[in-house]
Formats: C-alpha cells, sequence, structure tokens
C-alpha cells in the first residue's frame, strides 16, 4: 500500500498522483464541517465545506471514469440538518454527482450514512448524551458489524445512491415532524395543535396573578428543565441559570431542538437564534417574561449577544459531528444510519479499505 498526500479537489496534483497506478476502486471519504445558523452562512464557508467534499468528488469522477467510485455521503442532504446547511447542501451535491455518474454507465455508489456508535473522525466528540439524544430521534447508531454488512450490501446494490440507516420506527412515530422521506414508512402519532396550546395553557394559568419575581422564577426552571432534558443531564443540578448556552454544550442543532420545546411549552414564536440572542438561562427566562406578559416587542426581536471580532457568534464555527441519517432498503431488509468519515481522501490500489 502507498501512502500519499494530495489534494484532491486539485485536478492537476490528483492526476499526477494517479499517473500510472492501477485502481481497482476509489473511496472518497473527505469532509469538512462548519456548522452555524442560516444567518451566519457566507459564501467563503459553503466553498470551504463544498471543496473537500463535492469539488473533490468531481475530480475523481473525471479522472477514474472505468474505476468503482465509492463515495461516503450524508443523510444530512435527504432529512435536512438543522444547523448544517452548507453540509446538508454538500453532500445532496454528492449524490447528484454519483446520480449523474450512473446515468452514464459508470460504476458508482453514493453512501449516505449517519453516525456509527464507535466514536472517530467526524464523531468523536459525540458524548453519551449526544447518542442518546440520536437514539430518542428513531436514528440509533449503528454497531461496527451492522455498519460493516451495510457497507457490502450497498457495495451490492446496484443502485446509484443509497442511505443505509437503521430506523426506530415506534420512535419515529413520535417525531414532529416525520421527515417527508420516511411518511411513508411511518405514521405519525399526530401532536395537534391541541396538545401544545394545552402545554402553553398550563403555563399561563400558572403564571397568572403570579408576581414578576415568581414569574422569573418560573421560567428559569423551565428553562432549566428543557436545557437537561435536550442535553440529557440526568439532574437540573449541572444546568446553572447564569452559565451560558454554548458552556453549557449547545450547538447549533440543539439550539433549535431547544426553541422547539419552549415553543410547545410558551405557545410564543421564538426564531431559532435563541440561545444566541439570550445567551444565558437568565437572559432568556427574562425574555420570555416579557413575551408572555406582553410588554416585549410583537415577535422576538433579537438583542445582539457578544461576537467575535469578524462578526460570527460565539458558536458559529463549533467543528463537531452532527449526523442526521436516512433510508434504504438492503439486503435482509435492515437499514442502518451513519459512519464517522475521514477528513481525507483515499486513492487505493487493491481493494477499498474502510475504516470508522
Amino acid at each position: 500500500m502507498t501512502i500519499a498526500a494530495c489534494d484532491a479537489a486539485d485536478r492537476v496534483a490528483m492526476a499526477e498522483l494517479l499517473d500510472g497506478v492501477q485502481l481497482a476502486a476509489v473511496v472518497h471519504t473527505a469532509g469538512v464541517l462548519d456548522d452555524g445558523t442560516v444567518d451566519s452562512l457566507t459564501p467563503e464557508r459553503f466553498d470551504a465545506v463544498f471543496r473537500s467534499k463535492v469539488d473533490a468528488a468531481w475530480v475523481l469522477h473525471d479522472l477514474a471514469p472505468d474505476v468503482p467510485l465509492l463515495l461516503f455521503s450524508s443523510v444530512a442532504g435527504m432529512f435536512g440538518a438543522s444547523g448544517q446547511g452548507t453540509y446538508a447542501a454538500a453532500n445532496s451535491a454528492l449524490d447528484a454527482i454519483a446520480e449523474h455518474r450512473h446515468a452514464h454507465g459508470a460504476p458508482v455508489v453514493s453512501m449516505a450514512w449517519g453516525t456509527w456508535a464507535e466514536g472517530g473522525g467526524m464523531t468523536g466528540e459525540l458524548t453519551e448524551a449526544d447518542v442518546d439524544r440520536l437514539s430518542r430521534t428513531g436514528l440509533p447508531p449503528l454497531t461496527v458489524r451492522q455498519g460493516l454488512a451495510l457497507f457490502d450490501a450497498a457495495i451490492g446494490s446496484g443502485r446509484a445512491v443509497v442511505a443505509p440507516v437503521r430506523l426506530d420506527l415506534g420512535t419515529l412515530a413520535e417525531a414532529d415532524p416525520v421527515p417527508p422521506i420516511l411518511r411513508r414508512l411511518v405514521r405519525p402519532v399526530r401532536r395537534t395543535v391541541r396538545t401544545d396550546r394545552a402545554e402553553a395553557s398550563a403555563l399561563a394559568d400558572r403564571l397568572a396573578g403570579s408576581t414578576a419575581t415568581e414569574r422569573r422564577r418560573v421560567l428559569v426552571e423551565l428553562v432549566r428543565g428543557r436545557v437537561a432534558a435536550v442535553l440529557g443531564y440526568p439532574t437540573l443540578a449541572q444546568v446553572g441559570a447564569d452559565q451560558t448556552f454554548t458552556d453549557l454544550g449547545f450547538d447549533s442543532l440543539t439550539a433549535v431542538e431547544l426553541r422547539n420545546a419552549l415553543t410547545a411549552s410558551t405557545g410564543l414564536r421564538l426564531p431559532a437564534t435563541l440561545i444566541f440572542d439570550y445567551p444565558t438561562i437568565d437572559d432568556l427566562a427574562a425574555h420570555l417574561a416579557e413575551e408572555l406578559a406582553g410588554t416585549g416587542q410583537a415577535g422576538p426581536v433579537p438583542t445582539p449577544a457578544a461576537r467575535h471580532g469578524d462578526g460570527r457568534r460565539p458558536d458559529c464555527h463549533r467543528r463537531h459531528e452532527l449526523p442526521i441519517p436516512g433510508r434504504c432498503r438492503v439486503a435482509g431488509g435492515l437499514v442502518g444510519s451513519g459512519i464517522a468519515r475521514r477528513r481525507r481522501h483515499h486513492a487505493v490500489p487493491g481493494q477499498p479499505r474502510l475504516g470508522p
């Protein structure tokens, strides 16, 4: 085996690397994350994510037209991924390259993975709470054995794009909303508007007639409880009202999850940037108190939190895996989710190499 460094998106450099090499297959596993909410995304951030995944895949497609091309994609592009606009778009583009190549008769398969139970690569920073949260969404992580079996099945599927994913259909039915791509597989348990209104009404009843101090205390405890549930903390003792959300461990995805939970609890229309606009639990509780009392703006108007010197919110560039799996039927009826993608490209003489 020869190990060589090369920028796979550089066509000239890659052509020189492959010159004279007899390839049995090419496995393209590169990936870069640059997560952030929509208002923080820029062309430069898209370029950084697209270069390693999409530009490199197109170079490989062009230089190795007759060689089996195995692309490691993500179902972020199929399901959508809160806080991962750049990553979801890049993986959708990767799948499109596979469809294009397949339509022209060239050997290819794009595997839209999510996460595996064994951490590594992009999933190396996932905590036990992160894994538990993924399982609660109906997308439990794959074991190594399941992942390898699905890898083999994907290669033999004859399809341009597959999404090996393990689905917990019962849990998915409780999701709000069920991803559109799964709605023919899952009959959702309807969480009616009435349910959300009842929850918000119960809070309003609890706050009615209370003093400002008591309302603030109730709302602080509400936010602390929702934070603990989203992040998987076993007790509220680990959730301080004066801690920033970033210090507590929030990122773009969990920020949206918290926003959704608080929207259901309060009946307020809240922005996805909520934890960045009101960076501590105390700040957020004060904002909710104003909105519920009708003394704030008609709609949430962000008051900018502290920013970095380049204008980014503090958490906009947290770089770790937020895997969201997809779907595909494979041998034995098993569907599976995820793989830790390496941040480099392997052009491997001989058999393709797979690693977490």
